[in-house]
């Protein structure tokens, strides 16, 4: 025996459906209004000279294990102005700092025994809001990009070397000058002192002793008879 019961069922359906598509012309105000708001990465006025995807570890030294800071993309920025750069790395979906140091002369990376896909560096880092003393091992999907980040942190350590001896002998050089004005002041500084105690020693003559000069000039130059 047929039943219509499935043929009701699909017309509730239809008119439920039909209710709730039907504009009632009603507008809700927002409980929050939300203004846009600028974000800023503190990375405006940096250009990357390297970006790219990896894993961070750094070494527990109480723990003595390596304990994984993050995955994301690791970048060498170079400051616009100062020309200074440094290792920032972001994990990807919270973008929380895993690492924030500068790359400066005496640093190097090296690779990671056993891997050659990994590499490892001492750093003093920042990311945690004050300096630590790290020990970072950092992880790539590829041998080529972990030795492409060993060759640019390498190359970009012995650039802060070259531009600190260069300093040091601009420093020298200008001690040198310096040097070398001052002891021409001293030597000319003599002359002015004689020529000092002369024109005291003049004013220092009694008024007799002018007189018997002024005399005696007189005396020579008066024309013999």
């Amino acid at each position: 025996m047929a039943t219509n019961e499935p043929e009701h069922e699909n017309r509730d359906a239809e008119e439920s459906g039909a209710n709730e598509d039907e504009d009632t012309g009603a507008q809700v105000a927002p409980i929050v209004r939300l203004e846009e708001v600028a974000v800023t990465t503190g990375e405006e006025d940096e250009d990357a000279v390297l970006d790219l995807k990896s894993k961070l570890y750094r070494f527990d030294k109480e723990a003595n294990q390596w304990k994984e800071r993050g995955a994301g993309t690791v970048k060498l920025l170079k400051h616009k102005s100062t020309g200074k750069i440094r290792l920032v790395m972001r994990q990807s979906k919270t973008l929380k700092i895993c690492a924030n140091h500068f790359v400066k002369q005496g640093m190097s990376v090296q690779e990671h025994v056993g891997n050659e896909k990994s590499c490892v560096w001492h750093a003093r880092d920042f990311a945690d809001g004050e300096l630590k003393d790290e020990l970072f091992c950092i992880r790539f999907a590829s041998i080529e990009n972990c030795k492409a980040f060993m060759q640019k942190f390498n190359e970009v350590a012995e650039s802060e070397v070259e531009k600190e001896e260069s300093k040091d002998a601009s420093d020298a050089a200008g001690l040198l000058e310096k040097l070398s004005v001052e002891e021409t002041k001293t030597e000319e500084k003599p002359v002015e002192k004689v020529k000092t105690e002369v024109e005291a020693e003049e004013k220092t003559k009694s008024e007799p002793e002018k007189a018997d000069e002024e005399k005696k000039t007189e005396e020579a130059a008066a024309p013999s008879t």
